[in-house]
């Protein structure tokens, strides 16, 4: 497994995430609170829940207040995500803004996007000394082994520092697939690697991915972010129990 980097120093493995889905600034800020407080690695804050874009960088820097590293991330409406007041271009202009601003260690920016749009992206990220998690998402099912490895490929090749795959499971052995295809690329890629097979039947790869490659799981503080999703006390209790009989 190879560590995300958080401002230039590997971090933590697996780094253990909590979302923040607050729509206002109050209730982000309350949420990371709560994360702070359930000893979480870092927070995901999901703009696209969030109400008012005007007050984006604000909460941002007073998010930032509270000492966590942050992951941004506007969550595509074809992605799993919600529908924002703004357009695509405004979209890739408020995460240029974010990464000038410097309150987030993370962007996350989905291959599905135009490419201009992830070069831009890119570009602005490499610029202010952001990490860019490159993701995909598939809230419907898990496509083959071949296909997943594909896109964790792609990530890296459009200079992601993070390759993202996150794939709804339907099945018991969906979540093997997703796993399989995190160790696979975990030996043939250089970059860190987050794994999520989502759901009920998915939920073994958020207690266990690490031993797959998976740098980072996503665990519950406050609100959830996605199907699957368990307390954050809970997935730590998970996870030691996984390394001592790992050895």
């Amino acid at each position: 497994m190879k560590p995300i980097p958080i401002r230039g120093k590997p971090a933590a493995m697996p780094l253990v995430c909590a979302p923040l889905v607050g729509a206002t600034r109050e209730a982000v800020l309350a949420e990371a609170a709560t994360a702070l407080a359930a000893k979480a690695d870092i927070v995901e804050w999901r703009v696209d829940h969030f109400r008012n874009f005007q007050d984006v960088m604000e909460t941002g820097r007073a998010l930032r207040r509270i000492g966590l590293p942050i992951l941004f991330t506007r969550r595509s409406l074809a992605e799993g995500g919600n529908a924002v007041p703004i357009s695509e271009k405004q979209v890739v202009e408020l995460y240029a803004e974010v990464c000038a601003a410097g309150f987030a260690d993370l962007v996350d920016y989905e291959m599905s996007n135009p490419a201009q749009d992830i070069q831009a992206v890119r570009e602005a990220s490499r610029r202010h000394g952001v990490g860019l998690v490159c993701s995909f998402h598939d809230f419907e099912r898990t496509p083959p082994l071949a296909e997943l490895a594909a896109r964790y490929r792609r990530a890296q090749e459009l200079g992601g520092d993070v390759a993202k795959v996150s794939v709804m499971a339907r099945a018991p052995e969906d979540a093997l697939t997703l796993l399989a295809a995190t160790q696979q690329a975990s030996q043939a890629l250089v970059l860190p690697l987050i794994g999520v097979s989502m759901g009920p039947h998915g939920a073994l790869s958020r207690m266990i991915g690490f031993a797959f490659g998976s740098a980072l799981t996503f665990g519950v503080a406050a609100g959830r972010s996605a199907p699957g999703q368990m307390p954050i006390g809970e997935l730590r209790a998970a996870i030691e129990i996984a390394r001592k009989a790992l050895g």
